[in-house]
């Protein structure tokens, strides 16, 4: 595999990262800012990353923005918000052709920096404003998603579960926003919070394809600057080890046919910490992969789940293990869980499968660096965790841990939150009669 080589240079507010790779055609520039994730913003940034794709200064409409991509040989442009512990991530994507393979074009790459560049510091407002007709647009656009939540209802539990599991902390927040916090957002204050943005984030600019990094250094560092005396400080998250006595139980239903149960465990160990490649064997023997233990003790061998699956969040200190059941194996598939969890505390796998899940952890990691967006989150892991791990450092991290390291950290995961959605009306064996 060839080798993950980042350059850096932290500049004028930026970090920049430079990743030099002939895998791809194209060169895909990323724009990550982070903050605090707080309700008095996370809906204004939801908000802010539809309407800053809306237009630029140049380009003052969705229409006449498409249109310029397509001149720029079919650049796509991708915004989003998403939450990683306690900060919340605006997303600024952009990726197009390389103009190297483009026999006779030579100035792709500026139009495209330049158009970049409008995007974060020039959007179309009308004064000291977004446009009221373009903010009232957009805010229907995000009602919609975040009220789509409900019909998803695998992503419903979920957000039920962080609901309860972390109230009163910054997880808790749901990452599109709120809808009733929509109403009070106008142009006026989404301007004001877009400069607020643009003067506070922590931002990591990310440039990936076949290039020379110095010329690329030159081109970008020129463009991309803030106030000299700003000095990125993201916050190093710190996980205090909580042993939950009472774990909670919620249930709630709905109009389904098939029961959702989701369970959160605190693990008590963060992307930072050194056990945490130890974390991930232990959840890749425990429910990530279909050779794991949920998947074969839950769904093959006692039928009782029609998926199950575990995954970690690395900077909330979370494994989720999700699953759809029927109601009446509720207490059933939940104890089956609790005693995988405690067969793997007490040495209960052999070194073929330590071995295996380790293999099956590398290739997945590779698959996703096959990939520039994948690549980028992958790196990006490191600066909101505070922890230089690059892909082939975590592949020996992953290839040296112990059965002793795995069962050391499996005694750290705790119960916390064990959710519950099933159907309204049901008669005694669980099945729904509406």
């Amino acid at each position: 595999m060839e080798e993950c080589k980042v350059h850096k240079v932290e500049r004028d507010g930026f970090r920049f990262h430079f990743i030099p790779t002939d895998k791809f055609k194209t060169i895909t520039l990323v724009l990550k800012g982070n903050a605090p994730l707080t309700r008095e913003t996370v809906t204004k940034r939801a908000l802010l990353a539809l309407l800053l794709k809306q237009g630029t200064k140049r380009y003052p409409s969705e229409k006449t923005l498409r249109e310029k991509l397509d001149e720029l040989y079919g650049a796509t442009l991708h915004t989003t918000t998403a939450k990683k512990g306690s900060r919340s991530i605006f997303h600024l994507q952009l990726e197009f052709a390389n103009e190297t393979y483009i026999p006779g074009e030579d100035g792709l790459t500026e139009e495209v920096l330049q158009l970049f560049h409008e995007l974060l510091y020039e959007p179309n407002i009308e004064g000291e404003a977004f446009p009221n007709s373009v903010v009232e647009r957009e805010k229907k656009r995000l009602e919609n998603t975040i009220q789509a939540v409900y019909d998803n209802k695998i992503a419903y539990a979920n957000q039920r579960l962080f609901d309860e599991m972390y109230k009163g902390e910054p997880f808790s927040l749901h990452k599109d926003g709120y809808v009733e916090d929509l109403a009070s957002l106008v142009g006026e204050n989404m301007y004001l919070y877009y400069k607020q943005m643009i003067q506070e984030d922590e931002f990591d600019l990310y440039v990936l394809g076949d290039f020379k990094v110095d010329d690329f250094e030159q081109k970008i560092t020129q463009l991309f600057k803030r106030e000299t005396d700003f000095k990125q400080t993201t916050t190093e998250e710190k996980v205090i080890i909580q042993k939950v006595e009472n774990p909670k139980e919620i249930i709630e239903t709905d109009s389904i046919n098939q029961a959702k149960l989701h369970i959160g465990y605190r693990t008590n160990v963060l992307y930072s910490d050194e056990d945490y490649p130890a974390l991930q064997v232990f959840n890749g023997l425990f429910g990530a992969f279909p050779n794991s233990k949920l998947f074969i003790n839950v769904r093959e061998r006692n039928s009782l789940a029609y998926y199950v699956v575990s995954n970690i969040e690395s900077h909330a200190g979370l494994i989720l293990v999700a699953s759809g059941i029927e109601a009446r194996d509720y207490e059933k598939a939940s104890s089956i869980i609790q005693t995988e969890l405690d067969k793997i505390r007490k040495g209960d796998f052999s070194e073929d499968e330590l071995e295996n899940v380790k293999t099956l952890i590398i290739n997945s990691v590779k698959e996703t660096l096959d990939s520039p967006s994948g690549t980028v989150e992958l790196l990006y892991q490191q600066v909101i965790g505070k922890k230089e791990r690059l892909p082939e450092e975590f592949f020996k991290e992953i290839e040296q841990v112990t059965k002793e390291e795995v069962i050391a950290v499996s005694n750290k995961v705790n119960l916390d939150t064990i959710y519950l959605l099933r159907s309204e009306v049901g008669d005694e064996d669980g099945t729904n009669s509406l």
